[in-house]
């Protein structure tokens, strides 16, 4: 039996074009495989530096975050300090007028009365103002005076600061 002429180069033909259809189907898969694989590496060197800039963000507000703490206790802590400065100062005005250590007294305005009205003008015991027209409290009077001023916040009166 003889192989007709064209059975030869049909089949020749139909092998040529399925190696050529695995050949381009190869290469095209390594281009794809080559795309992906590049792809890939972009988005991961995209979300790496992305974290770093959000670790280094974070980092920056954790700095700011300690230096806020650092500052608020350091405040605190002169707060604390001046308040038991105050508290401290209070008892020993307290104790110091019980024990009549201490006298209050009140400066007068002599220039609206027109004189000094009987009041002596020497500087009591523990005064700091000397020649100035005082009047001296009673002690019920000077008690509630600093009874009251305990239950005041320290430094809201004006007067806290001199002593």
């Amino acid at each position: 039996m003889k192989a007709p002429g064209w059975l030869l180069p049909a089949l020749a033909l139909v092998l040529g074009v399925a190696l050529g259809g695995w050949l381009a189907w190869t290469w095209q898969a390594n281009a794809y495989g080559k795309d992906l694989a590049d792809q890939a590496d972009s988005y991961g060197r995209d979300r790496a530096q992305a974290a770093a800039a959000v670790i280094d963000w974070q980092e920056t507000q954790q700095d700011a975050r300690r230096e806020l703490e650092d500052r608020l206790q350091a405040n605190d802590k002169t707060h604390y300090k001046e308040l038991r400065d105050e508290q401290a100062k209070q008892a020993r005005l307290r104790g110091q007028l019980a024990t009549a250590d201490v006298r209050l007294s009140v400066l007068l305005n002599t220039t609206a009365s027109g004189g000094s009205g009987g009041v002596s003008t020497t500087a009591g015991a523990g005064g700091l103002v000397h020649g100035a027209t005082r009047a001296e409290l009673d002690p019920a009077a000077a008690q509630r005076i600093v009874n009251h001023r305990r239950c005041r916040r320290p430094g809201s009166w004006s007067d806290e600061s001199r002593t």
